[in-house]
């Protein structure tokens, strides 16, 4: 008898299974967790290494056997149960946490030299009286390209997961994750596990699974990914889990979080932690290897550059760390980076092609950007059939021709920009390009200002103007509205019945009815979207949402912490703006143009009658990520309050901590030294910004001073 005959006879015999009056027989559990057993080792076979031995429909049919089970007796559903990761259920936004120890980032290198001085720079930093000598061995590995995640597992089973984020605070995506066919929803091997086990790597898509993606997504006529970096983050942070579960995701672990491990083995290298990594289940990045010396570490980045192309998945670069751990732990870590470990940078990868066209898009605060329409070419393993020409000077300096082939690059392996072009096979007609001083959407003149690069329409009716403040207005940038995209933007501002940001809030569920793919369900969620922002936008998240020229967000946050709502920030002069940190004359004057435009000022009427008119005030905590004001009668009392403040140097907590602890107590972090810097707080190994604050005359702290005024003012620090 076949496998699959076999299943469907065991399919068969759990139809006669009979029940205690109590629960699932004896059987019946036994049969589950033989069949749960089997699915992961055939999932981690498939996915993991890439070796099946039974065919899908024999997977299948085991698949079917454990969920008809698991239907009839929900109990015996476990955490690690394969059933889990079909997805199939839709969740209401994603929440945040904080990782339980920093996800920093890596410090890059781009030359033999640069990792040569990284090298020394380790070396130096080691102090041989108290560790003895210097460990020498690097784990090396590709640098990938994609989305970085920490999954936690508590006893030896996915408990949750978290993205990167902003280091410190990452979004859960723990449904998400759990159906990733290469993550384990239990760890393999009989154990013992550690009780708490944070495994970091990156979630990809590989590069023939991307391309077949977008070729669906065309086919189906929907927007396509630009990169499978885009792609797997896209897919990730899916709010319906059934498209992430249908979509090829892979994890690939290379290092830990926190990781309590039982009372042996513990692992003393990274080495070990790779092996035990593979032990454990997970894929691991390919090809990694231990290099015993500083060359070593350089010809395998040399290798890696070269084998570029052939790895399954976007790379750009390769990593080495300290092989020894208690040396990792010694070094430590940068405010952003470990001591420890670097990322050998490769260049952009570089491709020829003919350049068929120029286009100029208008952005939203008007600037005419050229780009250039290309023969499709892919580099880097991304199609690629637009790229950037930056301005009219850069298309004059690189003397870019229509007709001309183009070396195109993606740049940081990302945007794709030309690079120049190929003069000796430029055809004798090509002529030089004339930038246009008209803006291509509403035909008004344009104008380049004085030491400018850019042209700009300063028509605010321009119909492409209108699409991107729009955009802008919803997008993270401004009041962060989930589920209004910019495919419903674009239909809504098109069909003329959104002018500006306001006529959203105005939008009824019929009238949403009424646009191709709107169904009841996804029209009451983009109506409720919208009206919850209006009760929960902060002050702080709606000046960034405006799209005032040269106010971004930290400005934003400046403006809402020193004006009580939008009417005080209006009647501002110059003068007044520019006494606030991080404004000055050019942001003031901008401030002040847009307020003066009548239809600005018509804008904010509306918004005020609809009830969206946040308030904030001096002191008051507008957070970054829109946390709410504390507004009035909540002024935190101490030396930091209306005070601003910079950290600089190394400091025994992250810097993003420590700006967020100011912040509670008061003050205002700037980004640079200035005559309107009050405190500056100085680590270890300070440089130039203390050097400057010492010559301006700023206070400067200590971090256990810096500590000593948060608790004077009531701030926890932990």
């Amino acid at each position: 008898m076949s496998q699959q005959n076999k299943n469907q006879g065991g399919q068969a015999q759990f139809s006669l299974f009979s029940a205690g009056p109590s629960g699932p027989s004896a059987k019946d559990r036994q049969r589950v967790q033989q069949l749960t057993a089997e699915l992961e080792h055939h999932n981690y076979l498939y996915h993991t290494l890439d070796k099946p031995e039974i065919s899908d429909d024999q997977f299948d049919a085991l698949f079917h056997e454990l969920q008809a089970l698991e239907d009839r007796w929900p109990e015996l559903r476990s955490a690690h149960s394969p059933t889990l990761r079909v997805g199939g259920k839709l969740i209401d936004g994603l929440a945040k946490k904080a990782h339980s120890l920093q996800m920093y980032g890596l410090d890059n290198v781009f030359s033999a030299e640069q990792w040569q001085d990284f090298a020394d720079r380790i070396r130096r930093a080691w102090d041989a009286d108290l560790n003895g000598p210097l460990p020498e061995g690097f784990w090396c590995d590709p640098k990938l390209d994609g989305l970085a995640l920490e999954i936690v597992y508590v006893d030896g089973t996915m408990q949750e997961a978290l993205t990167r984020g902003d280091g410190e605070v990452g979004e859960v995506v723990t449904e998400a994750v759990r159906t990733i066919r290469t993550v384990p929803l239990r760890l393999a091997g009989p154990g013992p596990f550690p009780a708490r086990l944070e495994v970091r790597g990156e979630v990809v898509m590989y590069k023939k699974d991307f391309a077949a993606l977008n070729e669906k997504q065309e086919a189906l006529g929907l927007k396509t990914f630009a990169n499978p970096r885009n792609a797997a983050a896209g897919t990730l942070r899916q709010l319906d889990i059934s498209i992430t579960a249908s979509r090829p995701l892979r994890f690939l672990a290379y290092s830990l979080g926190e990781a309590q491990w039982p009372p042996a083995p513990v692992c003393k290298l990274q080495s070990e932690v790779m092996a035990r990594l593979k032990e454990y289940g997970f894929l691991t990045p390919p090809d990694g290897k231990l290099c015993n010396s500083v060359q070593a570490v350089e010809d395998y980045a040399q290798w890696v550059r070269e084998h570029r192309p052939q790895f399954r998945m976007e790379i750009d670069g390769a990593v080495a760390k300290l092989d020894n751990l208690e040396a990792q732990q010694a070094l430590g870590f940068t405010a952003r980076a470990p001591r420890f470990a670097v990322a050998f940078k490769f260049p952009a990868e570089q491709a020829q092609t003919l350049l068929q066209g120029i286009e100029i898009q208008v952005g939203r605060t008007g600037v005419l950007t050229p780009v250039a329409v290309l023969e499709p070419i892919a580099v880097g393993g991304v199609m690629v059939s637009r790229a950037t020409l930056h301005n009219e000077d850069e298309i004059r300096n690189r003397d870019v021709r229509v007709g001309d082939t183009v070396m195109v690059r993606r740049a940081g392996d990302v945007i794709p920009e030309v690079v120049g072009p190929v003069l000796d096979k430029r055809p004798a007609d090509a002529e030089e390009y004339i930038f246009p001083h008209n803006c291509p959407v509403c035909h008004q003149p344009a104008y380049r200002e004085e030491g400018e690069a850019a042209w700009r329409c300063e028509n605010m009716a321009c119909p492409a103007i209108r699409l991107r403040a729009i955009s802008h207005f919803v997008s993270k940038a401004g009041l962060d509205i989930s589920g209004v995209g910019q495919k419903w933007i674009e239909q809504l501002v098109n069909s003329g019945r959104v002018q500006s940001p306001v006529d959203l809030f105005t939008l009824t569920i019929e009238e949403l009815l009424g646009f191709e793919r709107m169904g009841e369900v996804l029209a009451q969620k983009f109506v409720d979207a919208l009206d919850g922002a209006k009760h929960t936008a902060t002050l702080p998240r709606l000046i960034s949402a405006l799209g005032i020229r040269h106010v971004g967000e930290q400005t934003a946050r400046t403006l809402a912490a020193h004006f009580h709502n939008l009417d005080e920030l209006e009647k501002a002069d110059g003068e007044t703006l520019q006494s606030l940190p991080d404004v000055g004359p050019e942001v003031a004057s901008s401030i002040r143009n847009f307020f003066d435009s009548p239809a600005n000022r018509e804008q904010l009427d509306r918004f005020k009658g609809l009830g969206l008119w946040p308030q904030g005030g001096k002191g008051a905590l507008a957070g970054a990520n829109g946390e709410a004001a504390q507004g009035e009668g909540a002024v935190p009392s101490g030396p930091l309050s209306g005070k601003t403040i910079l950290f600089t140097g190394t400091l025994s907590m992250a810097r993003g901590q420590a700006e967020k602890l100011a912040e509670a107590a008061g003050a205002t972090p700037l980004g640079g030294v200035s005559k309107k810097l009050n405190y500056l707080v100085a680590g270890e190994k300070a440089g130039s910004k203390l050097e400057k604050a010492q010559k301006l005359g700023v206070t400067v702290l200590d971090e256990t001073e810096f500590m000593s005024m948060l608790h004077e003012a009531g701030v926890a620090s932990e």
